[in-house]
């Protein structure tokens, strides 16, 4: 007998602001069996929007949705039970085979597939660069910033990744903090400071590091963690909106809403016995790849 799609049991490896953002979306959506998978010390920039904060603080909370620390699989039904999101540290996501999901998602977002299979669900879900639709995983979500942010692709690969953060109010590098060095990232700012360009934003080792722009400390990774050279450790957002720092991304939305979609899809194709990858999205796709080259 099918299982009800409220049922579905979806695992997320990651629970950085992308995946916490694609959680969102399917919590409201009423999908909300879900289990994030994370490392024992996250480095999450957008800590106000990242469930990943659970692992240092114990519970999150995102937009009104709760996320809470848990550490075997009856805390997980009883996080459930409560409505709230467990998420677990597992770097080598032995709740896997564990909960045996139907969806498995992997947005850790590193460019690489670090070890996701085909055959860990019946629907396997990528996001970004780094896997082979039909090898890796059944479906790669598109994470450029552009015109084909979302695109669901169904056979191929994404697009390689530009380096280039998205744009906000005009700016993209600009925007960015990162570590000049070695060492232990040290500052008294919190997320939603107001800086100023040449302000300084805190130390690693002797070295200080200065905000480039004018605007609104959106993202900073947390006081005394160690870092290295080039590691992003801030974002401050030029519009200068305090409360943009405690919501979602439009990214994040965007990929929440595009996972929802292929979920969706994989359902009604499965009970209908057709191939869950539509000849449309084939065909586009193949042209896509086909201009790229």
């Amino acid at each position: 007998m099918e299982k009800p799609f409220a049922d579905l049991v979806i695992v997320i490896k990651g629970a950085g602001e992308m995946s916490s953002g694609v959680a969102t979306r399917l919590f409201h959506a009423n999908l909300r069996r879900i289990v994030m998978l994370e490392t024992p010390t996250p480095l999450a920039i957008r800590r106000f929007v990242s469930f990943s904060e659970a692992v240092h603080e114990k519970t999150m909370r995102v937009e009104g949705i709760e996320a809470v620390k848990v550490s075997d699989k009856r805390e997980i039904l009883d996080a459930w039970e409560a409505g709230k999101i467990p998420v677990r540290v597992d770097p080598h996501w032995e709740s896997i085979g564990e909960l045996e999901p139907e969806v498995v998602i992997d947005a850790i977002l590193a460019k690489r597939n670090l070890g996701t299979s085909l055959w860990e669900a019946s629907l396997v879900i990528a996001l970004g660069p780094g896997f082979s639709a039909g090898k890796d995983c059944h479906v790669i979500v598109e994470t450029n910033p552009g015109h084909n942010l979302g695109r669901l692709i169904y056979q191929g690969r994404a697009e390689k990744a530009t380096g280039i953060p998205g744009d906000i109010g005009g700016f993209t590098r600009e925007r960015i903090l990162r570590s000049p060095s070695h060492g232990l990232f040290i500052s008294e700012k919190r997320i939603g400071d107001p800086v100023r360009s040449g302000e300084p934003i805190g130390r690693v080792g002797g070295e200080q590091v200065f905000a480039p722009i004018d605007g609104v400390l959106r993202g900073l990774i947390r006081s005394g963690f160690p870092v290295k050279p080039g590691l992003k450790i801030g974002d401050i957002d030029p519009r200068g909106t305090g409360e943009y720092c405690h919501t979602i991304s439009d990214s994040a939305r965007a990929l929440g809403g595009s996972v929802l979609e292929a979920i969706l899809a994989h359902r009604l194709c499965s009970r209908s016995g057709k191939n869950c990858a539509p000849k449309e999205f084939i065909s586009i796709n193949q042209r896509l790849a086909i201009s790229a080259a």
